[in-house]
C-alpha cells in the first residue's frame, strides 16, 4: 500500500483557544472542529499519518494539538507555536516543547499581521536563530510578495534553517490568471527562494485566491503544481489536504483527489516523495502504521 502522509491538517477548539480569524463570517469553519471527522476520509484515500498545523497564535491551541496527538496515532508530528517576537519567552517555549513527542516545527500567522515585513524584524529575526541553532522547521504561511521576500531574507541570514511553504504562497488562482504576467511576481520570486535547497513547499490549500475558494479545478491548479515541481523538484514538495479549511474548497476528498490527479503521471519515486517522503524527511517524522478501516 503506497503511504500517504497529510504534512498539513488543523483541529480547533473554540473553548480551548482564541481563534481570532474564526469569526461568523468564516461560515462552516466557525465552530469546534476536531480529528474524528476526518478520519473516515483518511481511510478512504489511504492516509497513513498527518502533521496537525497551529491555527492561532496562542499557546493553548498548541496544547490542544498534543492532547489530540496523544490520542490518535495517526497524528505523527506537531507544528506548533512560539511567539517570534519575544525572542526570551520563544526560548523558554521552545525548550519546553522540544521535550515534547512529535514536536517538528513553528508556525506563526504571518498573514494576519498588518505589517508585512513582520519576518524581517529584528526581534522576530533572532528568534528565527532559535530555530536554526536548535534544528527546528518554520513554516511560513506567507501569502504576499513581500512574505516571499522575506523568505529570501531569512535565507541569507540563516542558512541552516529549514523552511516550507504552506500553500506555496497562495499562488493567484482565478482572478483571470491564464497568462505569464499574471503569475507574476509569484512565479519568480518562487523560483528565486526555491534556490535554497533548505526551503520546500506544500501542495496545499490551491484553492481560487478571488470568489468562491471551491471554484477551484485540476486544470486551474495544475500551472501552479508545475512550476512548484519544476523549481523544487519532488524532493522538496510535499502533499497537505488543509483541512479543515477545505471544507470550504468542497472538502477532504475533493481536494485529495485533485491532488491524486496531478501526481498520477508522475514517476513512482516523484509520486513517493510528494504524498510521503518529503514530509516524513523534512519534519523527521517517526515511522507510520496504516489507519484500520
Amino acid at each position: 500500500m503506497t503511504e500517504v502522509i497529510d504534512a498539513h491538517q488543523h483541529v480547533w477548539d473554540l473553548e480551548r483557544a482564541e481563534y481570532a480569524w474564526l469569526t461568523p463570517e468564516a461560515g462552516v469553519l466557525h465552530r469546534t472542529i476536531e480529528l474524528d471527522e476526518v478520519l473516515p476520509e483518511f481511510a478512504v484515500a489511504g492516509v497513513t499519518g498527518t502533521v496537525l498545523v497551529q491555527s492561532a497564535d496562542d499557546d493553548a491551541d498548541t496544547d490542544h494539538m498534543f492532547e489530540v496527538a496523544a490520542r490518535a496515532p495517526v497524528v505523527r508530528g506537531v507544528v506548533g507555536y512560539v511567539p517570534l517576537h519575544e525572542p526570551g519567552r520563544a526560548a523558554e517555549r521552545l525548550a519546553e516543547l522540544q521535550r515534547r513527542p512529535g514536536f517538528c516545527g513553528v508556525r506563526n500567522l504571518i498573514h494576519d499581521r498588518p505589517d508585512p515585513h513582520w519576518l524581517r524584524r529584528p526581534d522576530v529575526d533572532e528568534s528565527l536563530g532559535l530555530l536554526a541553532a536548535a534544528g527546528v522547521p518554520f513554516d511560513v504561511v506567507g501569502v504576499l510578495p513581500e512574505h516571499l521576500e522575506a523568505v529570501l531574507a531569512i535565507s541569507e541570514r540563516h542558512p541552516e534553517l529549514d523552511l516550507v511553504l504552506d500553500h506555496l504562497n497562495k499562488p493567484p488562482i482565478g482572478a483571470g490568471a491564464t497568462s505569464s504576467e499574471a503569475w507574476q511576481p509569484w512565479a519568480s520570486l518562487l523560483a528565486s527562494v526555491a534556490e535554497n535547497p533548505r526551503v520546500h513547499g506544500k501542495v496545499s490549500g490551491l484553492y481560487a485566491s478571488t470568489g468562491d475558494p471551491a471554484s477551484w479545478t485540476v486544470d486551474s491548479i495544475r500551472p501552479v503544481f508545475d512550476h512548484a515541481l519544476d523549481v523544487f523538484g519532488a524532493d522538496r514538495l510535499m502533499y497537505g489536504g488543509d483541512w479543515p479549511v477545505s471544507l470550504i474548497a468542497g472538502g477532504y476528498t475533493r481536494v485529495w483527489q485533485g491532488i491524486a490527479e496531478l501526481v498520477a503521471d508522475l514517476t513512482d519515486p516523484e509520486r513517493t516523495d510528494i504524498l510521503a517522503g518529503t514530509a516524513r524527511r523534512f519534519y523527521s517524522l517517526p515511522d507510520l502504521e496504516v489507519l484500520d478501516d
